[in-house]
């Protein structure tokens, strides 16, 4: 297995670090409430409401994760790589290719 390249592509500015780190927080936040709600169940049951807006709101920020990631993408014309995706350093606002 080939070791993993990181390049820096790029930059953002900090209004537009902070929305990606809100997503990315809000994204992490809900996938632990989902494992949360998993594991504190009685007899195995989950809130079905509550999980199911849980779920529904993960989905609905992972879209808008994404389509950060695709318009920053496209603003900047970062390079890219079929295999590889984007990060960003949150203290620097860089972004780096990970392929």
């Amino acid at each position: 297995m080939s070791e993993k390249r990181l390049e820096k592509v790029g930059q953002v500015t900090l209004e537009e670090r902070d929305q990606i780190q809100t997503l990315f927080n809000r994204k992490n936040a809900l996938n632990e409430l989902v494992m949360i709600l998993k594991n504190s169940t009685q007899n195995g049951e989950v809130d079905d409401l509550l999980y199911e807006k849980v779920i529904k709101d993960i989905g609905e920020t992972g879209a808008k994760f994404q389509n950060w990631w695709d318009m920053m993408g496209e603003k900047y014309q970062w390079k890219s790589h079929s295999q590889g995706s984007w990060r960003i350093n949150f203290q620097t606002c860089e972004i780096f290719l990970e392929y």
